[in-house]
Protein backbone atom coordinates (compact mmCIF):
# COMPACT_ATOMS: atom_id res chain seq x y z
CA UNK A 1 0.00 0.00 0.00
CA UNK A 2 1.75 3.36 -0.88
CA UNK A 3 0.25 7.00 -1.08
CA UNK A 4 1.41 7.42 -4.61
CA UNK A 5 -1.20 4.50 -5.90
CA UNK A 6 -4.13 5.77 -3.92
CA UNK A 7 -3.35 9.39 -5.44
CA UNK A 8 -2.83 7.98 -9.36
CA UNK A 9 -6.35 6.08 -8.46
CA UNK A 10 -7.79 9.72 -7.36
CA UNK A 11 -6.10 11.83 -9.77
CA UNK A 12 -4.74 14.10 -7.17
CA UNK A 13 -1.69 16.09 -8.28
CA UNK A 14 -1.30 19.04 -5.55
CA UNK A 15 0.67 19.11 -2.46
CA UNK A 16 1.30 16.58 -0.29
CA UNK A 17 3.52 18.22 2.34
CA UNK A 18 1.47 21.07 4.02
CA UNK A 19 -1.67 19.39 6.47
CA UNK A 20 -4.30 22.72 6.29
CA UNK A 21 -7.59 23.13 4.99
CA UNK A 22 -7.31 23.74 1.71
CA UNK A 23 -5.02 20.63 1.03
CA UNK A 24 -7.42 18.63 3.02
CA UNK A 25 -10.10 19.37 0.77
CA UNK A 26 -8.49 19.07 -2.51
CA UNK A 27 -7.80 15.32 -1.53
CA UNK A 28 -11.19 14.44 -0.32
CA UNK A 29 -12.79 15.96 -3.15
CA UNK A 30 -10.62 14.07 -5.38
CA UNK A 31 -11.67 10.94 -3.60
CA UNK A 32 -15.18 11.58 -4.16
CA UNK A 33 -15.24 12.16 -7.34
CA UNK A 34 -13.21 9.00 -8.70
CA UNK A 35 -14.37 6.58 -5.62
CA UNK A 36 -17.93 5.24 -5.84
CA UNK A 37 -19.95 5.23 -2.75
CA UNK A 38 -21.56 1.61 -3.64
CA UNK A 39 -22.53 -1.87 -2.16
CA UNK A 40 -22.51 -4.11 -5.56
CA UNK A 41 -20.45 -6.90 -3.83
CA UNK A 42 -23.55 -7.93 -1.93
CA UNK A 43 -25.23 -8.23 -5.09
CA UNK A 44 -22.57 -10.21 -7.27
CA UNK A 45 -21.79 -12.97 -4.67
CA UNK A 46 -18.74 -10.96 -3.10
CA UNK A 47 -18.12 -10.78 0.71
CA UNK A 48 -17.01 -7.16 2.35
CA UNK A 49 -14.75 -6.88 4.90
CA UNK A 50 -12.82 -4.24 6.70
CA UNK A 51 -9.32 -5.35 7.06
CA UNK A 52 -7.42 -1.75 5.55
CA UNK A 53 -4.90 -3.80 2.85
CA UNK A 54 -8.07 -5.69 1.28
CA UNK A 55 -9.85 -1.99 1.05
CA UNK A 56 -7.08 -0.69 -0.66
CA UNK A 57 -6.92 -3.49 -3.07
CA UNK A 58 -10.23 -3.06 -3.65
CA UNK A 59 -10.65 0.79 -4.53
CA UNK A 60 -7.15 1.40 -5.52
CA UNK A 61 -6.21 -1.97 -7.68
CA UNK A 62 -9.10 -2.74 -8.78
CA UNK A 63 -10.77 0.77 -9.05
CA UNK A 64 -13.89 0.14 -7.01
CA UNK A 65 -15.91 2.31 -4.76
CA UNK A 66 -17.26 0.83 -1.35
CA UNK A 67 -19.30 2.04 1.43
CA UNK A 68 -18.61 4.17 4.75
CA UNK A 69 -16.39 1.30 6.52
CA UNK A 70 -14.55 1.12 3.46
CA UNK A 71 -14.13 4.90 1.81
CA UNK A 72 -13.64 6.55 5.41
CA UNK A 73 -11.13 3.64 6.78
CA UNK A 74 -9.24 4.63 3.45
CA UNK A 75 -9.52 8.15 3.46
CA UNK A 76 -8.42 8.05 7.05
CA UNK A 77 -5.56 6.17 6.19
CA UNK A 78 -3.84 8.61 3.68
CA UNK A 79 -4.47 11.59 6.11
CA UNK A 80 -3.08 9.87 9.02
CA UNK A 81 -0.03 9.20 6.57
CA UNK A 82 0.41 12.24 5.34
CA UNK A 83 0.24 13.57 9.09
CA UNK A 84 -3.25 15.15 10.02
CA UNK A 85 -4.43 14.15 13.15
CA UNK A 86 -7.07 12.23 12.69
CA UNK A 87 -9.51 9.63 14.30
CA UNK A 88 -12.56 7.47 13.74
CA UNK A 89 -16.09 8.58 15.06
CA UNK A 90 -19.12 6.41 14.42
CA UNK A 91 -22.56 7.77 13.87
CA UNK A 92 -26.44 6.80 14.08
CA UNK A 93 -28.11 7.03 10.20
CA UNK A 94 -31.73 9.24 9.94
CA UNK A 95 -34.35 6.33 8.68
CA UNK A 96 -37.13 9.01 7.82
CA UNK A 97 -39.65 5.68 7.22
CA UNK A 98 -39.01 5.35 10.61
CA UNK A 99 -38.94 8.96 11.85
CA UNK A 100 -35.95 8.20 13.59
CA UNK A 101 -32.05 7.27 13.85
CA UNK A 102 -30.92 3.82 14.04
CA UNK A 103 -30.14 1.99 17.10
CA UNK A 104 -27.05 0.29 15.41
CA UNK A 105 -24.21 2.15 15.19
CA UNK A 106 -23.78 1.55 11.01
CA UNK A 107 -22.00 4.70 9.99
CA UNK A 108 -17.74 5.71 9.89
CA UNK A 109 -16.76 9.22 9.71
CA UNK A 110 -13.04 10.66 10.28
CA UNK A 111 -12.51 13.61 12.54
CA UNK A 112 -9.96 15.75 11.58
CA UNK A 113 -7.92 18.65 13.80
CA UNK A 114 -6.24 21.40 11.69
CA UNK A 115 -5.09 24.19 14.04
CA UNK A 116 -7.05 23.56 16.87
CA UNK A 117 -10.18 23.55 14.64
CA UNK A 118 -12.16 20.06 14.15
CA UNK A 119 -13.40 19.08 11.02
CA UNK A 120 -15.56 16.12 10.51
CA UNK A 121 -14.73 14.50 6.99
CA UNK A 122 -17.43 12.15 5.66
CA UNK A 123 -16.50 10.48 2.20
CA UNK A 124 -18.79 7.49 2.24
CA UNK A 125 -22.39 8.70 2.05
CA UNK A 126 -23.18 9.15 -1.52
CA UNK A 127 -26.25 10.72 -3.45
CA UNK A 128 -27.26 14.39 -2.30
CA UNK A 129 -26.65 13.88 1.45
CA UNK A 130 -22.42 13.88 0.30
CA UNK A 131 -20.70 17.00 1.82
CA UNK A 132 -17.92 18.43 -0.67
CA UNK A 133 -15.87 19.86 2.03
CA UNK A 134 -14.74 19.61 5.26
CA UNK A 135 -17.81 20.33 8.02
CA UNK A 136 -16.17 22.67 10.86
CA UNK A 137 -17.40 21.37 14.27
CA UNK A 138 -19.26 24.24 14.84
CA UNK A 139 -23.19 23.71 16.34
CA UNK A 140 -26.09 26.00 14.75
CA UNK A 141 -23.76 27.54 11.89
CA UNK A 142 -25.30 26.86 8.05
CA UNK A 143 -22.09 25.16 5.60
CA UNK A 144 -23.08 26.03 2.71
CA UNK A 145 -21.66 23.86 0.17
CA UNK A 146 -22.55 23.03 -3.91
CA UNK A 147 -25.33 19.78 -2.56
CA UNK A 148 -26.73 22.42 -0.39
CA UNK A 149 -26.27 23.95 3.23
CA UNK A 150 -25.77 21.70 5.93
CA UNK A 151 -25.85 21.78 9.75
CA UNK A 152 -24.63 20.61 12.73
CA UNK A 153 -26.25 20.76 15.84
CA UNK A 154 -25.26 19.93 19.27
CA UNK A 155 -27.49 18.49 21.91
CA UNK A 156 -26.27 16.92 25.44
CA UNK A 157 -22.47 16.20 23.75
CA UNK A 158 -24.05 14.73 20.37
CA UNK A 159 -24.07 16.19 17.00
CA UNK A 160 -26.50 16.13 14.20
CA UNK A 161 -26.33 16.57 10.94
CA UNK A 162 -28.99 17.76 8.39
CA UNK A 163 -29.13 19.22 5.36
CA UNK A 164 -31.60 22.03 3.16
CA UNK A 165 -31.78 20.66 -0.50
CA UNK A 166 -33.20 23.60 -3.12
CA UNK A 167 -36.07 22.75 -5.08
CA UNK A 168 -35.74 19.59 -8.11
CA UNK A 169 -36.44 20.19 -11.87
CA UNK A 170 -37.62 16.44 -13.19
CA UNK A 171 -38.11 16.61 -16.91
CA UNK A 172 -39.39 13.14 -17.10
CA UNK A 173 -42.66 14.00 -15.23
CA UNK A 174 -42.87 9.67 -15.07
CA UNK A 175 -40.59 9.80 -12.59
CA UNK A 176 -41.89 13.26 -10.64
CA UNK A 177 -43.44 10.85 -7.75
CA UNK A 178 -40.49 8.17 -7.66
CA UNK A 179 -40.12 6.82 -3.83
CA UNK A 180 -36.20 7.90 -5.14
CA UNK A 181 -36.94 11.61 -4.71
CA UNK A 182 -36.92 13.79 -1.24
CA UNK A 183 -40.29 15.53 -0.28
CA UNK A 184 -38.82 17.47 2.30
CA UNK A 185 -36.25 20.51 1.73
CA UNK A 186 -34.95 19.93 5.17
CA UNK A 187 -33.29 16.53 5.89
CA UNK A 188 -31.77 14.85 8.76
CA UNK A 189 -29.21 12.70 7.88
CA UNK A 190 -27.25 11.44 11.00
CA UNK A 191 -26.53 11.80 14.36
CA UNK A 192 -22.88 10.73 15.97
CA UNK A 193 -20.62 11.97 19.55
CA UNK A 194 -17.05 12.26 19.54
CA UNK A 195 -16.36 8.92 21.21
CA UNK A 196 -13.37 7.46 19.62
CA UNK A 197 -14.15 4.34 17.20
CA UNK A 198 -12.20 2.14 16.01
CA UNK A 199 -12.61 -0.04 12.75
CA UNK A 200 -13.20 -3.07 14.92
CA UNK A 201 -15.82 -1.46 16.49
CA UNK A 202 -17.66 -1.83 12.78
CA UNK A 203 -17.43 -5.78 12.18
CA UNK A 204 -20.76 -6.73 13.08
CA UNK A 205 -22.32 -3.62 11.57
CA UNK A 206 -20.59 -4.66 8.26
CA UNK A 207 -21.33 -8.28 8.39
CA UNK A 208 -25.25 -7.72 9.38
CA UNK A 209 -25.93 -4.72 6.70
CA UNK A 210 -24.29 -7.12 3.71
CA UNK A 211 -26.50 -9.91 5.39
CA UNK A 212 -29.87 -9.16 7.43
CA UNK A 213 -33.25 -9.12 5.11
CA UNK A 214 -33.99 -6.08 7.03
CA UNK A 215 -30.82 -4.35 6.19
CA UNK A 216 -31.22 -1.09 3.28
CA UNK A 217 -28.13 -2.57 1.21
CA UNK A 218 -29.71 -6.07 0.54
CA UNK A 219 -32.62 -4.80 -0.81
CA UNK A 220 -31.12 -2.35 -3.25
CA UNK A 221 -27.95 -2.42 -5.31
CA UNK A 222 -26.25 0.85 -5.16
CA UNK A 223 -23.90 2.86 -7.10
CA UNK A 224 -23.51 6.55 -6.55
CA UNK A 225 -20.28 9.22 -8.15
CA UNK A 226 -20.00 12.86 -7.53
CA UNK A 227 -19.45 14.97 -10.26
CA UNK A 228 -17.80 18.05 -11.09
CA UNK A 229 -21.34 19.85 -10.74
CA UNK A 230 -23.52 17.12 -9.11
CA UNK A 231 -23.48 13.49 -9.16
CA UNK A 232 -24.99 10.10 -10.78
CA UNK A 233 -26.77 7.26 -8.95
CA UNK A 234 -27.81 3.54 -10.06
CA UNK A 235 -30.04 2.23 -7.81
CA UNK A 236 -30.90 -1.36 -9.21
CA UNK A 237 -31.83 -0.16 -12.71
CA UNK A 238 -32.80 3.51 -12.11
CA UNK A 239 -30.04 5.92 -13.65
CA UNK A 240 -30.31 9.63 -12.21
CA UNK A 241 -28.22 12.21 -13.27
CA UNK A 242 -28.19 15.42 -10.77
CA UNK A 243 -26.95 18.57 -11.69
CA UNK A 244 -26.65 21.21 -8.77
CA UNK A 245 -28.28 24.81 -8.87
CA UNK A 246 -28.71 24.54 -12.83
CA UNK A 247 -30.91 27.39 -12.19
CA UNK A 248 -31.43 30.11 -9.00
CA UNK A 249 -32.60 27.30 -5.90
CA UNK A 250 -33.18 24.62 -8.42
CA UNK A 251 -31.37 20.74 -9.21
CA UNK A 252 -31.67 19.14 -12.01
CA UNK A 253 -32.87 15.18 -12.13
CA UNK A 254 -32.74 13.26 -15.09
CA UNK A 255 -34.22 9.91 -14.79
CA UNK A 256 -33.61 6.40 -17.08
CA UNK A 257 -34.77 2.99 -16.60
CA UNK A 258 -32.20 0.76 -18.06
CA UNK A 259 -32.63 -2.83 -19.48
CA UNK A 260 -30.88 -5.58 -17.84
CA UNK A 261 -27.99 -5.54 -20.74
CA UNK A 262 -27.43 -1.96 -20.13
CA UNK A 263 -25.98 -1.91 -16.53
CA UNK A 264 -22.50 -3.30 -17.09
CA UNK A 265 -21.80 -0.64 -19.81
CA UNK A 266 -23.50 1.55 -17.80
CA UNK A 267 -21.68 1.24 -14.48
CA UNK A 268 -18.29 1.16 -17.10
CA UNK A 269 -19.16 4.42 -18.61
CA UNK A 270 -20.64 6.22 -15.90
CA UNK A 271 -18.71 5.13 -12.82
CA UNK A 272 -15.74 3.35 -14.22
CA UNK A 273 -16.21 -0.10 -12.75
CA UNK A 274 -15.68 -3.38 -13.62
CA UNK A 275 -17.43 -5.94 -12.08
CA UNK A 276 -15.73 -9.32 -11.44
CA UNK A 277 -19.04 -11.00 -10.73
CA UNK A 278 -22.06 -10.94 -12.47
CA UNK A 279 -24.43 -8.44 -10.93
CA UNK A 280 -27.80 -9.21 -10.09
CA UNK A 281 -30.02 -5.75 -9.25
CA UNK A 282 -32.27 -4.92 -6.88
CA UNK A 283 -34.81 -2.33 -6.08
CA UNK A 284 -37.19 -3.19 -3.27
CA UNK A 285 -39.32 -0.20 -2.78
CA UNK A 286 -37.62 1.40 0.73
CA UNK A 287 -37.02 4.77 2.54
CA UNK A 288 -33.37 5.37 0.40
CA UNK A 289 -33.68 8.50 -1.52
CA UNK A 290 -31.73 10.37 -3.41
Amino acid sequence: MNLEEYFARTGYKGSLEKQDLETLTDIFQHHIRAVPFENLSIHCGEKITLELEHVYNKIVRRKRGGWCMENNQLLGWVLKRLGYDTSFLGAYVFNPHQNAYATIMTHLLVKVVIDGKVYVVDGGFGVSYQMWQPMELVSGKDQPQAPGVFRLTEKNAIWYLEKMRRKQYIPNQNFSNSDLLEKKECRKVYMFSLEPRTVEDFHFQCMYLQTSPDSLFTKKSICTLQTTDGFRALIGWTLTETTYNYKENMDLVEFVTLEDEEVEKTLKEKFNITLDRKLVPINVKGFYTI
